[in-house]
């Protein structure tokens, strides 16, 4: 079972949690491109452990079409990139509320430390570290219409 994501330029991120070990690679990837340093906590993906820590389950930004993140920013801090078809956050327009992150039903937005600004998936400008750092092939970057990024 796959979980499909899509964006507004046809990209699609998928994650196989069938192929998913848990080994967090691909958030530590993440928290080093975003914050400098490798520290699962601070990705903009996360990893549910089920099952008595048998089933491990990546969970990605949707990059969603309608994104409760993106309207409840109450200074329009996040857009969306038309090269990549991601919504990202402005950094210097975001004020740091938190309300990007408390709205976002996947739970992917986290918080810099230092500045308080809200941080999320942004694609990786359409070529995301994670999908390039797993060693089983559970994530996947793929342009509609069936090709593999």
């Amino acid at each position: 079972m796959t979980q499909t994501l899509q964006s507004a330029k046809g990209l699609r991120l998928i994650a196989h949690f069938d192929l998913c070990t848990g080994c967090e690679i691909c958030q530590l990837v993440c928290s080093e491109r975003l914050f400098g340093g490798f520290n699962p906590r601070l990705a903009a993906l996360r990893i549910e452990h089920r099952r008595e820590n048998l089933v491990h389950e990546p969970i990605l930004c949707e990059q969603c079409h309608n994104p409760f993140c993106q309207n409840v920013c109450p200074v329009q801090a996040i857009s969306l990139d038309e090269d990549t078809g991601a919504r990202v956050i402005d950094p210097d327009t975001c004020i740091g509320c938190g309300l990007c992150a408390s709205y976002c039903p996947r739970q992917v937005i986290v918080q810099d430390r230092e500045s308080g600004k809200s941080v999320k998936c942004d694609l990786c400008n359409g070529d995301p570290l994670c999908v390039r750092a797993c060693p089983t092939g559970a994530l996947e970057l793929i342009v509609q219409g069936g090709d593999h990024a």
